[in-house]
């Protein structure tokens, strides 16, 4: 006569609490990604506020300007000298 099949369940240990950090980690991880995908893909709307918010760095950035500018004639005016040598 064949041997009756054993139907219980595995033997499968217990997760350590590594395991359970690792997986619960990676769930966090997928779920940011996800958030990050959906944030690229439906920019919120907020045009008075980043009117508000361009208007400040360009005045920033016209400061920058003019002192980038005596740098740039400086280094012309090396170039220039050398060109007449």
């Amino acid at each position: 006569m064949p041997e009756p099949l054993d139907l219980s369940p595995p033997d499968i240990p217990e997760p350590s609490f590594l395991e359970t950090l690792l997986r619960y980690g990676l769930f966090c991880g997928a779920i940011f990604q996800l958030i990050c995908i959906l944030a690229i893909i439906f920019p919120g709307s907020k045009s008075q506020e980043t009117d508000s918010e361009t208007s400040e760095p360009k005045s920033t950035e016209v400061l920058k300007k003019p002192k980038m500018a005596p740098v740039t004639m400086g280094k012309k005016q090396k170039k220039e000298t050398k060109k007449k040598r």
